[in-house]
């Protein structure tokens, strides 16, 4: 019986295509570790993120190729394991050492569940196995602690060795917000440069500790408070929320302009309320029209990273401090909330693998 060499399995391996990143598990150092005893053959495979939503498509794939390139193989064992890629950004790494990712959840307009979702995104990305921090930059309507189930008297606390604030914890996820700074019953009146100072203040004197994904939740509109904040922020990208309406898409064209305008990539649009299923009939209406988001991300060349319907619940949810992804984990919302995270995710992954080889043929 022919031997099997670890040289024949990485071969096979070539030969199966990341369906996202377009190149080989091989040239992407994805192939961490393989074993072979006897005709048992177990490979390590780790993916750029845990949330990739095509993990079962690459490991299908992995033991096709090695079935078919080393057929006297009689077991084939994959182990899928997972490690965030991280954005390739000096000013990032300066001040926030320790996070890979920054995504801005913004939108064009008030009043399209913004910080409801940014919530659930952050929620999903940890459900996966990501450690996930969120920033409530909503200076004007500061939601999130709420949301997210934490008390309005929590005070802030600095680590006495770093000499820098701990951020809240709740439901797996570390939290700032701008409504720890200010009284509930005052509204702020602030401008730009006091707004981005205090932005810039969660990100150097906030001990985040290692995050795979932290997350902006930035305030409605295409001001001078939110140009200023996208400048200040080094993203590694940004999602836009809208809705079906016609006014809502016409904001949120707006909102894709001003992150071109920063060079920010938008790795899509999230169209939330977008159709009602009736909990009696299971008819499906859509109320304020459909298809606004896919047409949208067609015509400004981006993605639809999916659609969320319309459900009490999520609102509900928002509203008690228990977010319909940790509250209702088998929902069918849930799930389409998961899979518009690991679709964030997805291009997340594709932007940093993108940026890495650019270097990389920059350098030769």
């Amino acid at each position: 019986m022919t031997e099997i060499k670890k040289d024949d399995v990485i071969n096979a391996l070539r030969k199966v295509i990341d369906p996202d990143l377009h190149k080989d598990l091989v040239t992407l150092n994805m192939v961490k570790d393989i074993t072979i005893d006897g005709t048992k053959i177990t490979a390590q495979v780790e993916l750029t993120t845990p949330a990739c939503p095509l993990k079962d498509v690459i490991k299908n794939d992995c033991v096709a190729a090695i079935k078919k390139d080393i057929p006297e193989a009689t077991e084939v064992i994959i182990d899928m394991t997972s490690n965030v890629s991280a954005h390739l950004n000096q000013s990032k790494d300066a001040i926030l050492p320790g996070v890979k990712n920054t995504i801005a959840v913004a939108s064009g307009k008030g009043g399209v569940g913004k910080s409801t979702v940014a919530v659930n995104l952050a929620l999903a990305l940890a459900k996966d196995g990501a450690k996930v921090g969120i920033i409530d930059a909503d200076i004007y309507g500061p939601s999130i602690p709420m949301m997210l189930g934490v008390p309005k008297n929590t005070g802030l606390f600095q680590d006495p060795e770093t000499k820098k604030l701990a951020p809240i914890e709740s439901y797996g996820i570390k939290l700032m917000s701008i409504g720890f700074m200010i009284d509930d019953d005052n509204p702020v009146i602030w401008r730009g440069p006091m707004a981005s100072g205090a932005l810039k203040q969660f990100m150097t004197d906030v001990n985040w500790g290692d995050l795979d994904y932290l997350i902006y939740d930035l305030p409605p509109g295409t001001g001078d408070i939110q140009l200023t904040l996208v400048q200040t922020i080094p993203l590694t990208g940004a999602v836009i929320v809208t809705t079906p309406q016609e006014v809502s898409l016409i904001d949120a064209v707006k909102g894709l302009k001003m992150f071109e305008r920063v060079n920010v990539e938008v790795f899509g649009i999230i169209e939330n309320m977008s159709y009602f299923i009736a909990p009696d009939t299971g008819k499906r209406y859509d109320i304020f029209g459909s298809g606004g988001g896919e047409k949208l991300a067609n015509q400004l060349g981006t993605k639809l990273l999916g659609n969320i319907p319309i459900d009490p619940r999520i609102r509900e949810g928002g509203d008690n401090g228990k977010p319909i992804v940790h509250a209702l984990p088998d929902s069918d919302n849930t799930k389409i909330i998961m899979d518009i995270a690991r679709n964030l995710a997805a291009q997340v992954s594709i932007k940093n693998s993108n940026d890495l080889f650019k270097e990389v043929e920059i350098k030769l």
